[in-house]
């Protein structure tokens, strides 16, 4: 049984519940009694021991309290007739309150159900049920078939090549010293060292106020995310600093590649030691009690990460000890080894110099590794590579040195610095769905190749591993489910206002505020998932499920896959189509719960 089945099952018995009888003249140890004969498995002994289980409560009615539901006449007779509706609204009864059920306090009936739902989820999650995911599948967010596919494009940081969490350290420890001896800030920042698990990516950061936060698909603020420095903003105090909401505005958030006016969202992962550095100066200035301005230490901080770049300091650190930095370069060679092999055209954009990548790639795939790609250009300055149509094409020797002879194709075993997309298209004839290109930049690899050029794409998101395992313990996958059905039951009871119900409903609502802090935790204290805000995606999320057609956590994903393999994705239902999907794990099943009520609606 997976989890989908439990929350089957779960739902079913919540539909079956919230259909009957009213909330207040109903016993819910009769449907859930119900429930169990339903979910016994087919085995007579298994069902006797839930129907005991289940009415072990002496004060609890019978089913024979329960008054049954009207049935069709036999043959040909009328169905008596009831009462209806609006106009089109068909087989809706009107509730009945003629239930024998003993009367039970307000109170006592809430805490009954919430024991019923709590003591069924802990009983319906089957041991292997924790063990179904794979960090090695790849994941659909459009259909894709393979067979469709004649050419395959890449990037190279982050795609080709994988690095160690160790570069991260390297680039967070020189960016803090350009900070000290270029941009003169106090030498007391050198004490900070780097926290490798602080940041993660697809943060947001308020320029103006210092702040580093996640920001969900809606443009809101998740609460307890939010960070000046090295310490979590008080929610009273995000409100404040917003006008009193959560809501970031979209003239302030982030524009199409990521850099708003007011806020930037950081989106690759050469981007998690800048968040550190940011955070670990603000939290310097704000300790020590030194006045700044938090504009003015964004583009320091910027700039200096920028040197590590530009300086060629990263490319150096990689090329002195390609053991250390770069991970599975044995899984890259069988990928593009079992491409080739199929009949497929490869080719590489990268924004990376030639000679970092030669030394990588020969590290990785062996000194011919250009027999493997058509094309290969470097120094392409992705996205504008995509959407500029004025650098042309500049072919290298062998040495790596630009020569002067205009470029009228693209010739494989050459090597071509800059030019931009649009001579790629004419020189080679590569257009529409038949190519796939992998990157690890939402913005700079994929959003213009699928919205301006048709082109297929697929996200590396090498977080996937972590993730995957996260949500695969039991600890996570009894919080999750426990929170899903505290909040339908929840959504289902919200109609009992009185004294007694308001007091039991802080207390659920404390309780599941406490379950989304817990669920938050097992991914990053500080941030969470990066896939999720609560129940919302985060920004990041949706903008991974606009930009790419399927997304994995390394290439050698691929590896699992017939080349002729369709990824179909799954079909998750809206929220108005939710009551017609049993799946849903309890907050589906009931979106209208007053559905009787509001039939005189037209």
């Amino acid at each position: 049984m997976s989890l989908k089945t439990v929350g089957t099952a779960v739902t079913r018995t919540l539909w079956t519940k919230g259909n009957r009888t009213p909330p207040l003249a109903r016993s819910p140890v009769n449907r859930l009694s119900t429930a169990c004969r339903v979910f016994g498995g087919g085995k007579q002994d298994r069902e006797n021991t839930k129907e005991q289980s289940c009415s072990s409560d002496s004060t609890r009615p019978s089913a024979g309290d329960v008054p049954p539901r009207p049935r069709a006449a036999a043959g040909g007779e009328k169905r008596p007739e009831e009462a209806v509706g609006a106009p089109g609204v068909t087989r809706v009864r009107r509730r009945s309150f003629t239930s024998t059920a003993a009367p039970v306090d307000q109170r006592s009936h809430l805490w009954a159900r919430y024991n019923d739902m709590k003591r069924m989820v802990h009983e319906l999650i089957p041991p292997g049920a924790c063990n179904l995911l794979n960090s090695s599948t790849i994941y659909a967010n459009n259909e894709v078939s393979l067979a469709g596919v004649d050419i395959y494009g890449f990037d190279y940081d982050y795609t080709l090549a994988l690095y160690s969490n160790a570069l991260n350290t390297m680039i967070y420890n020189t960016a803090r010293s350009f900070l000290i001896e270029h941009f003169k800030y106090p030498e007391d920042i050198g004490k900070y060292d780097y926290i490798p698990n602080f940041a993660a990516r697809g943060l947001h950061y308020d320029i103006q106020k210092g702040l580093l936060m996640k920001i969900d698909a809606f443009h809101y603020i998740q609460p307890g995310t939010v960070y000046r420095g090295l310490s979590a903003v008080p929610d009273d105090e995000v409100l404040q600093l917003y006008g009193g909401t959560y809501h970031v505005p979209l003239q302030q958030d982030s524009g199409f590649y990521g850099k708003g006016p007011k806020v930037k969202q950081f989106m690759d992962i050469f981007s998690i030691p800048e968040m550190t550095l940011l955070a670990v100066a603000n939290d310097f200035f704000i300790t020590n009690d030194i006045d700044y301005d938090p504009v003015h230490l964004f583009k320091d901080v910027s700039e200096a990460i920028g040197m590590v770049h530009l300086k060629g300091y990263m490319y150096k650190w990689v090329m002195q000890d390609l053991n250390k930095f770069i991970l599975r370069g044995e899984e890259t060679e069988a990928v593009l080894h079992r491409l080739v092999s199929h009949g497929k055209k490869l080719f590489l954009i990268t924004n990376s110099p030639f000679s970092f990548v030669d030394k990588g790639m020969i590290h990785m795939v062996g000194k011919n590794w250009r027999d493997f790609f058509d094309v290969v250009i470097v120094q392409a300055d992705k996205p504008h590579f995509f959407t500029d149509c004025i650098k042309p094409f500049r072919r290298l020797d062998g040495n790596g040195d630009l020569r002067w002879d205009k470029i009228k194709r693209l010739d494989k075993g050459e090597i071509y610095k800059q030019g931009n997309l649009f001579d790629f298209l004419r020189l080679t004839g590569w257009r529409g769905s038949k190519v796939l290109y992998f990157g690890d930049h939402l913005y700079s690899d994929l959003a213009d190749l699928m919205l301006r050029h048709g082109w297929r794409t697929a996200a590396i998101v090498p977080e996937l591993e972590h993730e995957t395992k996260v949500v695969s313990t039991g600890r996570y996958a009894l919080n999750l489910t426990w929170l899903q059905a505290l909040t339908g039951l929840m959504e289902r009871l919200q109609t009992s206002r009185d004294p007694d119900s308001k007091q039991v409903f802080q207390e659920w609502q404390k309780e599941r505020e406490e379950l989304r802090v817990m669920t938050k935790n097992f991914f990053n204290p500080q941030f969470g998932s990066i896939f999720r805000t609560c129940h919302n995606p985060t920004y990041f999320s949706r903008r991974l499920c606009r930009f790419s057609d399927v997304y994995m956590a390394s290439l050698s994903c691929l590896l699992n896959y017939d080349l002729s393999y369709t990824f179909y994705p799954r079909r998750t239902p809206l929220q108005h189509e939710a009551p017609l999907w049993m799946d849903q794990l309890c907050t589906g099943c009931m979106k209208t719960p007053f559905l009787e009520e509001m039939s005189h609606i037209r």
